[in-house]
């Protein structure tokens, strides 16, 4: 099946941002991340078993809309086609990555942080984006100015964002979802407790 950017957004209010190091944990941890409610996973390409493991998340969980984090090139673009995945997402864009975009029918999430940046995509057609480091770059307060003058957008934002201020961004008339970590701690990953993090991830899909 496939799905438009929005409609891919508006599947879950939070999308775990996952960074696989290691094979043998893709289908667990997808697995305790599916069973707290989290059905969109956003599998970043910084590690090189990512595709790999896209794959087997894909094969096993034919149910659950699996994307790319980190396109950031024709390289990373290129492998996200060749896995098949539901949708892309990029920290930001370049004119390179949008002319490939546009080549074929895989959605992207493109990043931005700025309205010259926002203006931009939408002349491209876009108006579903990614709102990255949000935190970093202003966060809500941002976003509330951003909405003024341009209303028709509608954001993911991520970076940052954690149980204390998820709700504040969740609240946002232009924010669909959010994209975040808390959910995904690293040693819990190494100690393989799928258990805590499925906790974790209904904690977070009952936001």
């Amino acid at each position: 099946m496939t799905y438009t950017t929005l409609e891919i957004m508006q599947q879950s209010n939070v999308i775990p941002v996952v960074v696989i190091d290691h094979l043998e944990d893709a289908l667990p941890l997808a697995n305790a991340l599916i069973d707290g409610g989290l059905n969109v996973l956003e599998i970043t390409l910084r590690t090189p078993v990512a595709i790999e493991a896209i794959k087997q998340i894909k094969k096993s969980l034919p149910n659950v809309i699996v994307g790319t984090g980190t396109v950031i090139d024709l390289n990373t673009f290129n492998a996200s086609v060749d896995a098949n995945v539901d949708f892309m997402v990029s920290p930001g864009t370049t004119d390179e990555l949008l002319n490939a975009v546009a080549k074929q029918s895989i959605p992207l999430l493109p990043g931005v942080n700025s309205p010259s940046e926002v203006m931009k995509l939408m002349s491209f057609g876009f108006t579903e984006m990614k709102f990255f480091p949000a935190e970093a770059a202003g966060g809500v307060n941002m976003l509330k100015s951003i909405s003024g003058p341009l209303p028709q957008v509608t954001f993911c934002p991520t970076g940052g964002i954690n149980l204390n201020n998820a709700k504040d961004y969740l609240t946002l008339n232009n924010v669909a979802c959010i994209g975040g970590t808390w959910m995904l701690d690293k040693q819990l990953i190494k100690s393989k407790n799928w258990e805590e993090i499925s906790r974790l991830a209904k904690q977070a899909s009952e936001l």
